[in-house]
């Protein structure tokens, strides 16, 4: 049955109007537009944003707040040593007093005394531990992120997650007509006629639900992507939405302060992962994930490691076999340069022989005018959507960006 409105003939224009129309509520380019591009914001974090970008505070702030944390650190660990020579040298002067037959009680330190020594060097490291929480300011995560203690701004308040963009042209070499699956009732008979060029687009956001959960550290964020596939071209077939993906997810997200191989490590995060295509058998697809995120960057660049465990979806499984196509983990590699942006995925499960397999995916943001950006799309392995979870294909995708990762 045909259940979308008369005028889906024209939606590909009503789409990408509407997309471009919400864009300053998402992110604006103060580069292109200049720092007034910023006032026409209505969410505030992402005012916010755009003002520390146009007055260019990341670039700078980030090695300044990883100085200045460095040097937090040495100086903590000196006050930390101080203390314990003063309290170890109240110590002996204590069983030295206590020890002689003829020192009067009013020689004998009280443990007042011991208490005072104690917090005064406790108030002086309070400054330091500010310095320390705030390690990163300004980085590429800690801008998506809020990850330093300076760079929190409360609960509830709409965020970029994934990239969020438009591709009206998206081809397959080879279009999955007969999607199957181990499950005997989630294998289809007949083919679907599908065109190999559809249209794909995708939105993704995040909020904030707790802050702060120890002390100044550890956030909860609840975040929310959903991707579709229309066969917008497929008149035959009254061009039906091949496939939408919902993704909604739970992640702990956590400060880091360390340093490998040139790479400082910013987060690390658990949480969970659903995903489904919302379909009835024989096309359903869904499976959970417990995450785990590890992100570190360095200057404009990023990275970010995700290995999962999937949890069981007891008897009635829609797709047994999924962890062996879709991974068991994935990385994704950002750079930016100039105005453009580059990003790089890849995934695997993890295992070898017949069960090895995996994807790669790059994506490339390019400026067009003004906050207007392109966006390249090319993907090659297995599990582009649920629906190709175990069907390997080629995609390429070309069409415009409304926010890329940074």
């Amino acid at each position: 049955m045909n259940t979308r409105p008369p005028t889906i003939r024209n939606a590909p224009a009503w789409l990408l109007a509407g997309c471009l129309a919400a864009a300053p509520a998402f992110a604006q380019d103060p580069a292109a537009t200049g720092i007034d591009a910023c006032i026409a914001i209505e969410i505030d974090a992402a005012r916010l944003a755009c003002y520390d970008k146009a007055m260019q505070r990341g670039a700078r702030s980030a090695q300044q707040a990883d100085r200045a944390a460095a040097a937090a650190a040495v100086a903590a660990q000196a006050a930390a040593e101080a203390a314990k020579a003063a309290e170890k040298a109240a110590r002996q002067r204590e069983q030295a007093l206590a020890a002689s037959s003829t020192a009067p009680d009013s020689a004998r330190p009280s443990r007042r005394h011991r208490t005072v020594i104690s917090d005064l060097f406790a108030k002086d490291t309070g400054p330091l531990d500010a310095a320390l929480a705030n390690a990163g300011k300004g980085s590429l995560l800690d801008s998506r992120w809020e990850l330093a203690r300076d760079s929190k701004l409360g609960t509830f308040n709409f965020r970029a997650y994934k990239p969020v963009y438009l591709l009206p042209l998206f081809w397959s070499n080879d279009e999955n007509q007969t999607p199957t699956s181990p499950n005997p009732d989630n294998s289809v008979a007949e083919s679907q006629n599908l065109d190999n060029f559809e249209t794909k687009f995708q939105i993704s956001f995040k909020t904030k639900a707790f802050e702060n959960l120890f002390g100044d550290n550890g956030d909860l964020w609840m975040a929310y992507t959903q991707s579709s596939r229309w066969q917008v071209f497929n008149g035959e077939q009254s061009r039906p939405f091949r496939e939408t993906n919902y993704e909604p997810e739970l992640l702990l997200v956590f400060r880091n302060r360390y340093h490998v191989l040139g790479w400082s490590g910013r987060m690390a995060a658990v949480g969970i992962n659903h995903q489904s295509n919302g379909r009835a058998d024989p096309l359903s697809r869904s499976w959970n994930r417990l995450m785990f995120n590890i992100g570190l960057d360095r200057d404009d660049w990023a990275i970010t490691l995700r290995p999962w465990v999937r949890l069981s979806d007891g008897g009635d499984d829609d797709n047994p076999d999924i962890s062996d196509y879709m991974g068991r983990g994935d990385v994704t590699l950002v750079h930016r340069i100039g105005g453009h942006e580059l990003a790089l995925m890849a995934r695997h499960s993890l295992r070898g022989g017949a069960r090895s397999h995996g994807a790669l995916q790059f994506d490339w943001g390019f400026p067009i005018h003004n906050t207007l950006r392109g966006h390249l799309q090319v993907f090659d392995g297995y599990g582009e959507s649920l629906i190709d979870y175990n069907h390997r294909a080629t995609y390429v995708g070309l069409g415009v960006s409304l926010l890329e990762w940074y």
